[in-house]
């Protein structure tokens, strides 16, 4: 039995606006002090108290666990078909679309569906949408100040700290979204190295997912650098912490999944003797050939398909003849642009060195710039040529950064002292007025030399430890805006710096190359005058020299006539003598 009581209510008594009015000030309740309830409390004094209407919160904090996300993917080649199908015979698939065909359903649906697609395939044609409406429009970016933005941080999965000692983007930029980075512990009799649980792994990480790598390189020895093949973007080539080369191919991982280990690796024997410093892919028909440089004192170079020994090598020697310096080599650059058979290399005893395959009749091709005042005055981390000006490069050493040209055998153009060490650096790949260098104290500096020659156009604090490797992506059709900075903790901080920083500027290569023109003439002209001064000092020198041999002769002549009028006095007396006797 269902009892149910309905409750109405008439329209005018609900939903009726209220109306609000001014009126006179109305005391709703007065309460006077009274000593009435003195007994029953105890008097406190002082007295603070917070009066509020607002509810009382409790503020607390918890760790919530970090959410590891995964991107997986499903390769789907064929489906739709029937189980009795079977999609690989052709014989099957003919005889099941016969039987469809043949079906007034299919019919009717293919009549049904063709005008539809074919309006959409008029509207495709008749309309581009991928039309650029704004491309020729040129927006008004130079006048913004420079910043730069962090987007994301990727962290050594090692459980013991590394330092990520180098940083190098896939050649296809920004598009691909990969970057290698090498990790190793670089100081020498570090009680890490005895760890038995110190990982040898490098990695490739995807710039959208920096909670987990997407290939671990797994080396026999630490990677001290590690650089993608430009020709064939799935081979890489790195160098040891123990000398070896190793060579890796992405599409052989020869290990379990995720993991890559090397194809090749040369023999610690005929390998380097020290780490290896920077390493180079070079130019050959075969696209398998590469050069290194280590503190050794050793250029060699290797073809990625058979490692065991070296194709050839070259001594960093200042005199190959004998009598030169052993010097060891911390940097390495080689661009295609320039030429060929064209490395620069920075030592460790802060000298730069030229060499031309070419020219290996004169000193084993060997040019030794500038050993006394232009030299740096610690090893040279950094070494790249302007990719715009191939003729001129930078070097990164001490507390400066320099621009050198090929014509002459000193600087150019020096930077001011920073306030910290410098531990690397290199150029902008859209802009040939702009290059970053990195510093101990964790501050990226940004110069633009066609706007100031004397200070830094922007800095900015990207970590607590010293940055140790920078890497850029891009090339000088476009890209510049993404930057990889590693630190000594094995973190890898990725920044977008703004259009006004990656954006060339309007006649700019013209006006970088009239500067750098101006500064090579003026270190001419400094040239001639030094040796002019030198010359006219040789003279004075030369001159003071006659000079002082003729007063001796003078003086030599005076004390020998004395000397025969002393004898001749001496004789006159004793003859005087004798006749008076």
């Amino acid at each position: 039995m269902e009892i149910a009581f309905s409750y109405t209510k008439q329209r005018k008594e609900f939903g009726k606006h209220c109306k609000f009015t001014d009126g006179p000030t109305e005391v709703l309740e007065s309460i006077l002090p009274t000593d009435a309830y003195d007994d029953n409390y105890i008097q406190r004094n002082p007295v603070v108290t917070a009066v509020d209407t607002t509810p009382h919160y409790s503020q607390t904090e918890v760790n919530t666990e970090r959410v590891v996300t995964k991107s997986t993917s499903m390769t789907h080649t064929e489906g739709g078909w029937p189980k009795d199908v079977d999609f690989s015979e052709q014989s099957d698939v003919k005889r099941f679309r016969k039987k469809v065909e043949k079906d007034e359903d299919y019919q009717f649906a293919m009549k049904t569906l063709v005008p539809k697609v074919e309006r959409c395939m008029k509207q495709n044609n008749t309309v581009n949408v991928y039309e650029e409406y704004f491309d020729n429009v040129e927006t008004e970016i130079y006048s913004e100040p420079p910043y730069a933005m962090g987007l994301a941080v990727f962290r050594d999965p090692s459980q013991i700290t590394r330092t990520a000692t180098s940083v190098n983007w896939h050649p296809e930029g920004s598009s691909s979204g990969k970057l290698a980075v090498s990790y190793s512990v670089l100081n020498f009799q570090d009680a890490r190295l005895n760890n038995p649980q110190l990982s040898t792994s490098s990695y490739i990480w995807d710039v959208t997912n920096s909670n987990k790598p997407i290939v671990e390189l797994t080396p026999p020895s630490p990677l001290c650098c590690l650089r993608y093949n430009p020709k064939s973007s799935d081979t890489l080539v790195g160098g040891s912490y123990n000398g070896t080369i190793s060579y890796y191919d992405l599409r052989k991982p020869n290990g379990p999944a995720g993991k890559c280990g090397p194809a090749e690796t040369s023999v610690i024997e005929k390998s380097h003797h020290d780490p290896v410093s920077d390493v180079f892919w070079v130019s050959s028909k075969t696209g398998h050939q590469c050069a290194s440089v280590s503190t050794d004192g050793q250029m060699l170079w290797w073809d990625t398909r058979k490692l065991e020994v070296p194709i050839d090598f070259l001594i960093l020697d200042t005199d190959c003849k004998g009598g030169g310096m052993k010097l060891g080599g911390s940097s390495l650059e080689y661009s295609t642009e320039a030429g060929p058979t064209k490395f620069l290399v920075g030592t460790e005893q802060g000298i730069v060195m030229s060499v031309n395959l070419r020219n290996k009749k004169t000193n084993n091709g060997i040019t030794v710039f500038d050993t006394s005042a232009g030299k740096h005055n610690s090893p040279i981390p950094s070494i790249q040529r302007n990719p715009t000006h191939t003729k001129y490069f930078m070097t990164v050493g001490d507390w400066t950064a320099r621009i050198w040209s090929e014509d002459l055998k000193t600087p150019i153009v020096t930077t001011r002292h920073h306030n910290s060490y410098l531990t690397g650096g290199c150029w902008s790949p859209t802009r040939a007025g702009v290059f970053y260098v990195t510093r101990s104290d964790g501050v990226l500096d940004v110069w633009d030399i066609s706007h100031n020659q004397n200070e830094v156009a922007y800095s900015q604090k990207v970590s607590d430890t010293a940055l140790t490797c920078i890497g850029i992506e891009g090339n000088t059709q476009g890209g510049g805006k993404l930057v990889a900075l590693g630190d000594a903790n094995g973190t890898v901080s990725l920044l977008e710096v703004c259009d006004s920083l990656a954006r060339s500027q309007p006649n700019e290569k013209a006006s970088v190359s009239a500067i750098f023109e101006r500064e090579t003439i003026r270190e001419k002209n400094l040239e001639v005058r030094e040796r002019e001064v030198k010359r006219a000092k040789a003279q004075e020198e030369d001159r003071r020299k006659r000079e002082g041999n003729q007063s001796g002769d003078c003086s030599t002549g005076l004390l020998e006539s004395l000397e025969e009028d002393y004898l001749n006095m001496l004789k006159v007396e004793e003859t005087d003598e004798n006749n008076g006797e």
